[in-house]
């Protein structure tokens, strides 16, 4: 498998040393990926939210461009990111903000975004 495509910049590295780890992995987040209790729109911003706690710059980016491509707008981004003030403080949410206006931008880019 040397010319995979990984989701995560991780994956490769794991796999190289662990490749069944990894597979049994990627095939948990899988079935995370095909929950169907909340709308893929909700979902995305549940991770935003969650990466911003854990302070995920990458994650923040990827799930901000992830609910915008399935129709989350920039205020929505943001309020899921603010959701977290109250147990979290302020400075995850203003360091987050950077990386979600690259996701929400690269995410408004696509060309059926809005669909």
């Amino acid at each position: 498998m040397s010319e995979q495509e990984w989701s995560f910049s991780y994956e490769g590295p794991l796999h190289e040393v662990f490749p069944a780890l990894q597979e049994a992995q990627s095939a948990y987040l899988g079935q995370i990926e095909s929950l169907q209790a909340l709308d893929r729109r909700t979902h995305e911003l549940i991770r935003l939210a969650v990466a911003v706690i854990a302070r995920n710059r990458g994650g923040v980016e990827r799930h901000a461009r992830l609910a915008t491509e399935v129709g989350a707008t920039w205020e929505e981004v943001v309020a899921a990111m603010v959701l977290t003030q109250p147990s979290f403080g302020l400075l995850p949410t203003a360091e987050a903000l950077p990386a979600a206006r690259a996701g929400f931008e690269a995410g408004a880019s696509q060309p059926d975004a809005d669909e």
